[in-house]
């Protein structure tokens, strides 16, 4: 019992460390090369399809699961006005990616869009975000078919001048 208890602590343990070492940013640039998984510092939420990394890109796939809302989270990023621009491309059919402003990736409550759904079209995607306080960036992926997939690749948010 003593074992359980003392298991159970140092893997909290380990989930307050990981955390505590995410800092608020001031710009991101992340090209997901060397990611293996989602890096520690964001956060993804796939409901019942799947949202990895692989292939040197993020993966929003539906499997048998269209219309899922699925997000991919930042770290947090300082408030401030910012260039957000990214690779976006998908495997065929209707698909769009819409920005939101995130207080708390726990709480579905706290995620407000601040840039309407635009219909991915294999473009790069730029986007013009001010953050009125320190947040998170949630990139909400639509996929209306079945074993659809959406590809992100080389997120670059910079601060505007």
């Amino acid at each position: 019992m003593k074992k359980i208890i003392l298991a159970g602590i140092v893997t909290f343990g380990g989930f307050l460390t990981a955390n505590a070492q995410c800092k608020t940013v001031n710009t991101l640039t992340e090209n997901f090369d060397t990611w293996k998984d989602i890096n520690k510092c964001w956060t993804a939420q796939a409901g019942k399809a799947m949202l990895y990394a692989s292939d040197k890109k993020i993966i929003f796939y539906s499997m048998t699961n269209p219309g899922e809302n699925m997000y991919l989270i930042t770290p947090k990023i300082k408030a401030g006005t910012y260039t957000l621009s990214l690779d976006a491309s998908d495997n065929g059919g209707e698909t769009s990616l819409e920005l939101f402003s995130i207080a708390n990736a726990a709480d579905t409550k706290s995620y407000i869009s601040i840039a309407k759904a635009a219909k991915i079209t294999g473009d790069k995607k730029v986007f013009n975000v001010t953050l009125k306080k320190d947040t998170h960036l949630g990139l909400k992926v639509l996929l209306n078919g079945v074993h659809q997939a959406v590809y992100v690749d080389n997120f670059t948010l910079k601060p505007k001048k």
